[in-house]
C-alpha cells in the first residue's frame, strides 16, 4: 500500500433525504479528513414555536418533515402533555400506535425499495433496478401504500396529517373504516415476508463497527411511543434525562448540530439500535422471520440495517393488524388538557432514530422555548466514523467503486437531512 493521497468528492448525494455532500481524504489506506456536510439551510422552527400556543406545536413541527411527519406530531404531543400533567393511555394511545405503524411502513419501504436497494444489486437508481426487477419495485410501492393509507385513515392525510393534537385526534375512526383496510394490511404483511427472504440473499459486505446503540425500551411493545432512554453501554434513564446524559455541538462545515453522549462520543439511534436492544419485543413470529434472514443480536454490520428496516417493517404490519382488529371506539377522541405552566419531554422512535422535543410552557400555555433533537443530527457523527473505519476498503478500489461503497455506506443509515437543519447557532464575525 502506497501512501498516495486521494480524495473522493460527492457534491451532492443522491437517494438521501435532503440535500448534503462528502468529502473524504485518504493518505494510503488511512482516513486524514471526513466530512458529510448539510449545507441545506436552518428552519428555525424552535424559533417559531416561541410565542404559540402548546396547541399549535404538533402541527407546525409535522411540517419538518413529509416523510416522517408523524413522529414529530407524536413527540411533540408527548412533550406537551408531559408539561401540563396529561397522560392519553387506552383507545387512544391505541389509534397513535396504529397511525405511528403507517409511518414505519411507508417511510422504511421508501428507503428499502426505492433508495436503497440500487446499492446492493449495482444499479444507480430505482428506475433502472425495475428493468430487471419490476416485481419488487412494484411490490414495494404498494406496500408504501398500505402505511400512506393507514395514515390517511388516522391522520387525515398521508402527508402532514391533520386530524392529530395535544390529548388525542380531532376525530376518531370508525371500526368499519379501520377494518376494511385490514386486506391490503395482510397482504402486506405477506409481501415484506417475501422481500425479506429475496433480499437476505442480497450481498453484504463484511464490515462491523462497536457501537453504543441507543432507543427507546418498553416494559412490553417494541419502542415506538415513550418509554424509558436505554443503551447498550448500560445507560437507563427517563426521557427527561437526555440532556443530562447527550449534548450537542456544532461543526465548521455542516448547518447541523452533532450530538454525543456527555463522556463518551458517537452513539447510533434508529433501526438497528432498536433492534438489537428490543429483540425480545419483536412479535414471536417477526423474530423467526429475522432469524431465517440470518439477524441475530447484536447486530454490528450496518449494511444490514436494510433487513432490519424489512423486519420492523413486518413488525408494524403484525401491530397494525393486532390492533385493529381489538380496537374498541373511544368514548371521546381526546381528553381536555387545560393549559398551565410546565416543562416537558417527550421522545419516540421515528423510523430513522429516536426524536426528542422538550417545551417550556408559560401560565396561559404559550411556548417559551423549544428544543427538537431529530435522529440524523444524533448519528452524523457515527457515519463519519463509518468511512473512517472503512478507508482501506475504500483506499483499494478504483475512484468510482470507492464513491459508490462510501454513498452506499451513508444510504445505511437513511439520514433525513432536512430534519437535521434545526439547531444553528448563527455565528456573525466582523472585522
Amino acid at each position: 500500500m502506497t501512501n498516495r493521497t486521494r480524495t473522493l468528492q460527492v457534491d451532492y448525494l443522491t437517494r438521501v433525504e435532503g440535500e448534503t455532500s462528502l468529502t473524504l481524504r485518504l493518505e494510503g489506506d488511512k482516513a486524514t479528513d471526513v466530512r458529510l456536510s448539510i449545507f441545506e439551510p436552518p428552519r428555525f422552527f424552535e424559533a417559531l414555536l416561541r410565542g404559540r400556543s402548546y396547541l399549535e406545536a404538533p402541527d407546525i413541527t409535522s411540517r419538518i418533515c413529509g416523510i416522517c411527519p408523524a413522529a414529530y406530531l407524536m413527540s411533540a404531543c408527548l412533550a406537551v402533555e408531559d408539561a401540563l400533567g396529561v397522560q392519553v393511555d387506552g383507545p387512544l394511545r391505541v389509534l397513535r400506535r396504529i397511525l405511528y405503524c403507517g409511518e414505519w411502513i411507508e417511510s422504511h419501504a421508501l428507503h428499502v425499495f426505492l433508495l436503497h436497494a440500487p446499492d446492493f444489486l449495482g444499479y444507480p437508481d430505482a428506475l433502472s433496478m425495475a428493468k430487471r426487477h419490476g416485481e419488487w419495485v412494484q411490490r414495494g410501492l404498494r406496500i408504501k401504500k398500505a402505511g400512506n393509507t393507514l395514515m390517511s385513515i388516522l391522520g387525515g392525510r398521508s402527508i402532514h396529517p391533520i386530524n392529530v393534537r395535544v390529548g388525542g385526534f380531532y376525530r376518531a375512526p370508525s371500526r368499519a373504516e379501520l377494518e376494511a383496510h385490514l386486506p391490503e394490511l395482510r397482504w402486506g404483511r405477506a409481501a415484506t415476508a417475501e422481500a425479506l427472504e429475496w433480499m437476505a440473499g442480497f450481498p453484504f459486505p463484511a464490515f462491523e463497527r462497536a457501537y453504543e446503540f441507543v432507543s427507546l425500551r418498553h416494559p412490553s411493545e417494541y419502542p415506538l411511543l415513550g418509554g424509558r432512554i436505554v443503551s447498550s453501554e448500560g445507560l437507563d434513564i427517563p426521557v427527561h434525562g437526555w440532556d443530562a446524559h447527550f449534548e450537542e455541538t456544532q461543526v465548521p462545515y455542516s448547518n447541523a448540530l452533532h450530538a454525543r453522549r456527555v463522556g463518551r462520543g458517537a452513539y447510533l439511534c434508529g433501526p438497528l439500535a432498536r433492534f438489537n436492544l428490543n429483540f425480545d419485543r419483536l412479535a414471536p413470529e417477526v423474530q423467526e422471520a429475522a432469524r431465517r434472514a440470518g439477524l441475530s443480536v447484536p447486530c454490528r454490520n450496518p449494511f444490514r440495517a436494510l433487513l432490519v428496516r424489512l423486519v420492523e417493517v413486518l413488525h408494524a404490519f403484525t401491530e397494525a393488524i393486532q390492533l385493529i382488529e381489538r380496537y374498541e371506539e373511544p368514548a371521546a377522541p381526546y381528553v381536555d388538557t387545560p393549559a398551565r405552566a410546565g416543562m416537558g419531554s417527550g421522545a419516540t422512535e421515528a423510523p430513522r432514530g429516536l426524536l426528542y422535543h422538550r417545551y417550556t410552557l408559560d401560565p396561559d400555555g404559550a411556548i417559551r422555548e423549544a428544543r427538537i433533537v431529530p435522529p440524523t443530527s444524533q448519528n452524523q457523527l457515527s457515519i463519519e466514523d463509518d468511512l473512517r473505519t472503512l478507508a482501506p476498503e475504500l483506499a483499494s478500489r478504483s475512484h468510482a467503486e470507492a464513491t459508490r461503497l462510501a454513498e452506499q455506506a451513508i444510504r445505511n443509515h437513511d439520514p433525513c437531512i432536512s430534519c437535521a437543519t434545526h439547531f444553528l447557532t448563527l455565528k456573525v464575525e466582523r472585522a
